[in-house]
Formats: C-alpha cells, structure tokens, sequence
C-alpha cells in the first residue's frame, strides 16, 4: 500500500459533489487506462474524500445516491477510471525522472547501432532525447514512451532494436478485454479469432522487453494465454 506522502488524488465530479481518493500514483495510472491492478494496493486510505486535502469524508448515502455502492473499491475503482488524476508539481517531476531513466535503460540494454553493431551508451541516447526535444508524458506507459522515443531519435542516431515474433493465444474469457494491451506492445504481424471466441496472434517486440511482455499477458489473462517465440 502507498504512504500518504507518496500518492495521489483522483478526482470526480458527480451530483454537484466532489468524489477524492488518495492512490498510488503508477498503479492508478493503469487503472485509468483500464487495465486491472490490485485494488486493495492502490488506496493509500480506504475511504473516499470530499475534499481529501482538508479530510473532509462523505457519507454512505452519498456514496450510495451517485454509485449505487457504498463498497469503498468499486468507488473508488470508478473514481480512478472515470475521474482525473492530480499529481503535484513535485510528484509530476519525479514520475518524470523516473520514467526517462528508464526509456534510456531499455533502450540502451535493447537496442543498437546497425552499422557498427555495437551499443550506444546510455549517455549517447540521452543526447539524442534532448537534440529531438522528447518530452516525457507522465500519463503515459513507458512501453509507449520507448516507442515514440525511438522513432523521434531515428533521425538523429543509426539505432535499431533487435526483435522477436511472439505468438499468443489468448482464451475466449479473457481475449476482448486483452486485445488492446497485447497488440498496443509491438508490431501486429498477423491474428486470427477462433470460432470459440479466443484470439491468436504474433507480436513484434524488441527482444529486450521479452519479459515486460509475458509479464503484461500474464496479468491480463491471469495466466491463461499461451506464448511461443518465434525467431
């Protein structure tokens, strides 16, 4: 669970009330964009807020006349997936950081230049960064920032990453609800929905995010999809 001093305010607007939460700031991300996280981790309080600032609560009829729930998570989920996210100017800062720390680390362990096939060292892509004025959105996954990354600095540097062809099998119970975050990891090179309603596909990654990728298809079928690499 997040410490107070570490999260984040969700906030939606609803019936002339303001509905607050404090969250953690990575996990609420996800959520907002629709994947599924352990909600229970989430919450830095397990109640929800008019004003979380000042601690000012809200009544269970309040929370039952907008949400038709008085269960604190599924409040709480629905303020976080629908509301906005308030980070501060120091929270926004760190996320920031961290995020470009690691846009450069995965870069740098994957990727390569095609001409001398050695590395660039992780300052060399920095550089780069600054030279294409990337700016890092502290909304957005680092799996999307590595990409946009990427095909900003294409110009500036010879780099490449060195890729895989993965094939997933997605069950029929898990497969619309996967879809989006499995194929929005790499290239689609081709799919086919079974009759039974499961999903077959091969994905495109870089080969050094081998394992942020079965770690995204297990958590989004509950270990239920099969993977094969390719090549």
């Amino acid at each position: 669970m997040v410490t107070l001093d570490n999260a984040i305010t969700a906030r939606l607007k609803r019936g002339g009330k303001h509905f607050e939460v404090l969250v953690d700031p990575e996990l609420a991300l996800r959520a907002h964009k629709g994947e599924e996280v352990d909600l229970s981790e989430m919450l830095a309080v397990e109640d929800v807020f008019e004003n979380a600032s000042r601690g000012e609560h809200l009544s269970r009829d309040d929370l039952e006349k907008v949400f038709e729930t008085t269960d604190i998570f599924e409040v709480a989920e629905h303020i976080v997936k629908h509301g906005e996210l308030h980070l501060t100017k120091e929270q926004r800062k760190q996320i920031v950081e961290d995020k470009r720390r690691q846009v450069v680390s995965i870069i740098a362990a994957g990727a390569f230049n095609p001409q001398t096939k050695a590395p660039h060292p992780p300052a060399r892509i920095e550089k780069a960064m600054e030279e294409a004025g990337i700016h890092i959105d502290p909304m957005k996954g680092v799996d999307e920032l590595v990409k946009t990354t990427m095909k900003a600095i294409r110009p500036i540097i010879p780099i490449r990453f060195d890729t895989v062809d993965i094939a997933v099998n997605v069950p029929a119970d898990y497969a619309a609800k996967a879809y989006g975050e499995i194929t929005g990891f790499g290239e689609l090179q081709k799919e086919e929905w079974q009759s039974d309603g499961s999903w077959i596909g091969v994905i495109n990654i870089p080969a050094g995010m081998q394992l942020d990728f079965f770690g995204l298809v297990n958590r989004v079928t509950k270990g239920g999809a099969e993977t094969k690499l390719l090549k």
